[in-house]
């Protein structure tokens, strides 16, 4: 490993990872598989692998490839829709089958469908406006092969066909309007990280520690950095020094990127938003749903709440659930601390967060009225999806934590954004990722945008680039210009991933 800077002075490791997450997972197979020798060393305050954010039943569960997910392709002042962000989101998700086919075919991690299933991808709404965008939404992701096999109806019988439930009781000749792609996936992002981290910590040079929290990092003079950690079991406590460090620990990642004290993280802050599911306990009616069905966020809503009827395969046995219900908690983790929020906020990053609070009333507004949601509230919203739904056949669920990401901006003082971001110090020797869906998705492409900011030299050398290239064989290109590489890149990863009609 050569990465930017030539240390100096002595070191415990190469590489320690803060968090046992998918994003940890997921950089640490990619740097093993490409520098063998490579030390690594993982630390998790948990007492298992995805416990977090990564886990099926707090956020992710929907393989994020942008084919039903309405907030992704927002329709601008003047009537078109903006398709460049689903697009960008679609190639990435390609980009990580074909890793996770890698995996599989060198046995790296097991059977696939202990964490990839099929399952079509829906957009369903209803009403003249929203029908007149979901038409516009088609019409323009048309213009993009990774899109072609998307179906759109307007056909009530055709819907019910699709997913009899959401017609079921509707209110005859209601004007509604559907896409489905059958390409769509349901990827249990749990199963898959404990699964890389079962192989990971088998190679050599390789050391995962569960209940074991970071209290402390700091840089050293000679440019490695400090390490504190804790043993939550024992009490022990002690120093390690790495040449690299990564901060994957989801809503934990904010406040050790403040204690890094690097100047590239100055001026974050962070925006707790909790969630709730409502999880179908009638197993005939289980049954008779196999989509996941998206629908248009409410005004106000953040964009991770777009409403959804989410059929899931979680240990094995087909679930639905439906929300998720957005909330506010102080907490940047599930398991986390009510000072959490609290603590984060530090001189330079003050002025962001107010200015980012004050631009967002009608998001707190909208926080508040969840949160204050009856039983009867819930069920109203599951209606506009399952008109026929009944309060006993479903049962509140806590869902995990997500922390947006609030920045600096000129104009504004500061900004919330949705999505995920990677801070990396300029020398490449530490890297933090903040901010949510549709990280786990897209990982190996925020990886390997991480590889390209933090070992840059050795991404260059004839070596690497060959290992990626094994890796991911589309590396480099665009599949959204290549309908001829694009639809043999999934026919290869839909047969090594027994997904689709293979």
């Amino acid at each position: 490993m050569t990465n930017k800077k030539k240390t100096v002075g002595k070191t415990d490791v190469d590489v320690i990872l803060i968090g046992a997450g998918i994003m940890s997972a997921t950089l640490g197979v990619l740097l093993k598989q490409l520098e063998p020798d490579l030390s690594i060393e993982i630390y998790e305050r948990l007492d298992i692998a995805a416990a977090e954010s990564s886990d099926a039943w707090n956020n992710a569960g929907t393989g994020h490839s942008a084919f039903c997910e309405l907030n992704y392709t927002p329709e601008k002042k003047d009537g078109t829709v903006e398709i460049n962000k689903a697009v960008q989101i679609a190639e990435h998700f390609e980009v990580s089958k074909q890793f996770w086919s890698y995996l599989v075919e060198k046995k790296l991690i097991s059977d696939p469908k202990n964490f990839i299933r099929e399952i079509p991808h829906m957009s369903f709404v209803w009403g003249k406006k929203n029908v007149d965008f979901l038409k516009k939404r088609y019409d323009a992701l048309q213009e993009c092969n990774l899109f072609s096999d998307m179906q759109y109806t307007e056909d009530s019988e055709i819907v019910k066909n699709w997913a009899p439930l959401i017609m079921d009781g509707r209110k005859k000749g209601e004007k509604v309007a559907a896409t489905k792609m059958d390409l769509g996936t349901d990827v249990n992002f749990g199963s898959l990280t404990r699964d890389m981290f079962n192989n990971l910590k088998d190679q050599p040079n390789v050391g995962l520690h569960f209940n074991h929290e970071i209290r402390d990092l700091k840089r050293n003079k000679d440019e490695n950095w400090s390490i504190k950690v804790k043993d939550l079991e024992t009490g022990d406590k002690r120093k390690r020094v790495a040449k690299f460090v990564f901060i994957g620990a989801g809503g934990g990642s904010l406040p050790l990127l403040e204690k890094s004290d690097i100047p590239e993280g100055k001026g974050f802050g962070g925006f707790p938003v909790s969630g709730q599911w409502l999880k179908c306990n009638n197993e005939e009616i289980i049954a008779q749903h196999h989509a996941k069905v998206y629908g248009k966020a409410a005004v106000g809503a953040p964009p991770m709440s777009v409403p959804h009827l989410d059929t899931r395969m979680i240990n094995g046995k087909q679930a639905l659930l439906f929300g998720p219900y957005a909330g506010f908690s102080t907490k940047f983790l599930k398991n986390g601390s009510f000072l959490d929020l609290p603590k984060s906020i530090k001189f330079n990053n003050i002025r962001p967060m107010l200015s980012a609070g004050l631009h967002n009333l009608d998001l707190t507004k909208y926080l508040i009225d969840q949160v204050r949601q009856s039983p009867e509230d819930r069920l109203a919203a599951l209606k506009e999806y399952l008109p026929k739904a009944e309060l006993k056949d479903w049962e509140l669920e806590n869902a995990g934590q997500r922390v947006q990401v609030i920045k600096k901006d000129a104009k504004q003082g500061g900004v919330l954004e949705f999505g995920t971001e990677v801070v990396s110090a300029s020398d490449g020797s530490i890297a933090a990722l903040l901010g949510a869906s549709p990280g786990a998705s897209t990982a190996v492409s925020i990886m390997l945008d991480l590889l390209s900011r933090c070992f840059a030299a050795d991404l260059a050398t004839p070596e690497w680039q060959a290992k990626i290239k094994e890796m991911i064989p589309t590396y480099g290109k665009e599949l959204a210009k290549n309908g001829e590489l694009s639809k043999e890149t999934r026919n290869r990863t839909s047969k090594i991933l027994k997904i689709g009609n293979q």
